[in-house]
């Protein structure tokens, strides 16, 4: 099974810690994060991950030359000269997902005892076109699912922006955003934008003709270490 892991971002909410570090390999427990993350994987069978790479690349690149994962084939996605967030990092990696297989997504910041293999089974069992990681936490941004989980649309509790703009939110079911997706490579045929632009945004305009579901891990230990304060210590 493959994998990408988006870990081309500049961490600009870690700064200074990402001045002279990528995100990626900061480290948590004595581990890079960018390890973390391949372990997890692993767990769940992944034996080929390609990884985005743009701030300072060349420590990425390095690591992953000099550090070994037992069956573990690395491939890099070259970011340097155009930072493309996810939606664009993903369609640039298309090329790589050319085995027809649902893969994973996988957010480089995301620490989780989330049970990777449990969500791929809920997703080849349902067979949607793409499945993100949900949970019931406190948040600004939540997706809206209906009470089958199908996503129907996203808003934002503190401006009250929401998409579609008229949606009614007190109709749905609001969940936080986990950093984890499982995608069937069907999904290509839908990007249509090219350079740098997010996918939560295509996923909202894809919903009302495809399944994108939600699989809910609300009691799962979870944590984004893109923010300053989760290296905070007391």
């Amino acid at each position: 099974m493959k994998a990408i892991i988006f870990a081309a971002g500049l961490g600009s909410r870690l700064k200074p810690l990402t001045d002279s570090t990528p995100k990626a390999l900061l480290k948590v427990n004595g581990k890079t994060l960018l390890a973390h993350a391949v372990e997890k994987l692993q767990e769940a069978g992944v034996t080929e991950i390609i990884v985005n790479v743009h701030h300072l690349a060349e420590q990425i690149i390095s690591y992953l030359k000099h550090n070994s994962y037992h069956r573990i084939k690395f491939t890099i996605s070259d970011e340097r000269d155009l930072l493309l967030d996810t939606g664009g990092g993903l369609k640039k990696a298309a090329v790589f997902f050319n085995d027809n297989c649902p893969f994973f997504a996988y957010n480089v910041d995301i620490l989780t005892d989330l049970n990777l293999s449990e969500m791929l089974r809920f997703h080849c069992t349902h067979n949607p076109l793409a499945t993100l990681a949900v949970s019931k936490r406190e948040t600004d941004r939540y997706l809206l699912f209906d009470d089958k989980m199908h996503l129907k649309g996203w808003t934002n509790v503190k401006t009250g922006e929401t998409l579609p703009q008229n949606i009614d939110i007190e109709r749905f079911e609001k969940r936080a955003f986990s950093g984890i997706h499982i995608i069937n490579p069907d999904l290509f045929l839908f990007l249509n934008k090219t350079g740098c632009f997010p996918i939560i945004p295509e996923y909202l305009n894809l919903c009302n003709k495809h399944r994108i579901i939600g699989f809910d891990h609300s009691g799962c230990r979870w944590k984004d270490m893109g923010k300053p304060e989760a290296y905070i210590t007391k």
